[in-house]
């Protein structure tokens, strides 16, 4: 008995449920039909905009002072006067060293007094000479010895200014090596004199990257010593070789280094840039995937109600945040962002909230991918 009581009172709860669920589909019906919001899906809503894509080759540089040389004495002497300090910045032309020169400043001034007292003697025959008082071959005597004696001059100079040392171009001064009063002589290394205003970046890249590489191209380089600042410059050349062994060529760069803050000898991580283009971009979590194809919702609005629309896209490369679009939406088009795995073609939704910028992104974000090998979303 208590059998057949248990049976009939699971039959009226069924009975009850599919009472309830007939009741609910049919009011739920009725409302669709007057309206598309019942049943909406909440999603976040992002509108495509135009960011800067480019394909991009990375390699591994060293930062070269645009011009460097050591500064050396050509003559062996005692260092009479230093007019520079480490890490001085110098210009062009400006004394740095003076070596003492006492015996060549007391051999100028016999040469040039030998000068003066040939010169007059010149004068004395060659008034002789016109009066008929004198030989011809007397005055070229005396003309040849002003000649000597101003040779002699010229030479004393030349070694009196090889005593001082200038700098050959305007830069900052290493480590000084050397102090006042020491033996220096040629070889030895007073200083290291370099040129940053402009930093010559010099990197390698495989051969078969040489088709896709030429001057002017722009690059972007950064630095452990300053992990948040990135460094824009321009190809400068390209090696006329290419090395046997790593069958790779060098590639240099010239980077604007006005704020002083790299030095040469860096390690440098190198993006070269190429093919840069304004391209629509989404975020990836938009993407739906089928096979080898992929598409988005895109939001429609109507008075009913906003729904979403199925558009297949194709797609370029892939920044850290972005997807760049290659056809299918344009810059203002409005997509879902987020929740697109509980959405079909012509589902309601409801816009719960507008994404800007997904992940923090900012345009001209550049693929951090090998050129000829873009990600395919």
């Amino acid at each position: 008995m208590r059998r057949y009581i248990f049976i009939a009172f699971v039959a009226v709860a069924f009975a009850a449920m599919a009472v309830a669920v007939t009741f609910r589909a049919l009011t739920s019906g009725g409302d669709e039909s007057a309206g598309w919001g019942g049943g909406a899906t909440p999603v976040a809503v992002y509108t495509v905009e135009t960011r800067q894509f480019a394909d991009v080759v990375e390699a591994l540089g060293t930062a070269r002072a645009n011009e460097s040389v050591t500064i050396t004495a050509k003559v062996s002497d005692v260092i009479s006067r230093l007019e520079f300090d480490s890490g001085q910045r110098v210009e062009a032309g400006a004394i740095m060293v003076e070596l003492a020169d006492a015996e060549e400043a007391a051999g100028l001034s016999e040469a040039r007094a030998t000068l003066r007292e040939t010169t007059r003697d010149v004068d004395r025959i060659r008034d002789l000479t016109e009066r008929g008082v004198a030989p011809r071959s007397r005055l070229d005597e005396a003309i040849g010895a002003v000649e000597r004696a101003r040779a002699r001059v010229t030479a004393i100079e030349a070694r009196v200014a090889d005593r001082i040392i200038r700098a050959p171009f305007s830069g900052v001064v290493g480590l000084r090596n050397l102090s006042e009063g020491e033996l220096v002589g040629p070889g030895d290394v007073i200083a290291q004199l370099d040129d940053t205003s402009t930093i010559k970046l010099d990197f390698t890249v495989p051969e078969r990257f040489l088709s896709v590489i030429e001057p002017g191209q722009g690059v972007r380089a950064q630095s452990d010593a300053w992990p948040d600042a990135v460094f824009e410059g321009d190809v400068a050349m390209v090696d006329s070789r290419v090395d046997e062994a790593t069958r790779a060529v060098t590639v240099r760069a010239l980077i604007d280094n006005a704020e002083g803050r790299l030095r040469p000898g860096m390690l440098m991580t190198v993006q070269l840039r190429r093919d840069e283009r304004d391209r629509p971009a989404i975020p990836g979590a938009a993407i739906v995937r089928l096979d080898r194809s992929a598409y988005v919702f895109m939001v429609e609005d109507a008075e009913q109600g906003s729904r979403v629309v199925r558009r297949d896209v194709e797609l370029g490369l892939r920044t850290a945040d972005m997807v760049e679009v290659t056809g299918g939406l344009q810059p203002g088009d409005r997509i879902v962002a987020e929740g697109v795995h509980r959405l079909s073609d012509g589902a309601p939704v409801q816009v719960a909230r507008e994404v800007n910028s997904p992940l923090g992104g900012s345009a001209g974000d550049t693929a951090a991918v090998p050129a000829a090998a873009p990600a395919a979303g």
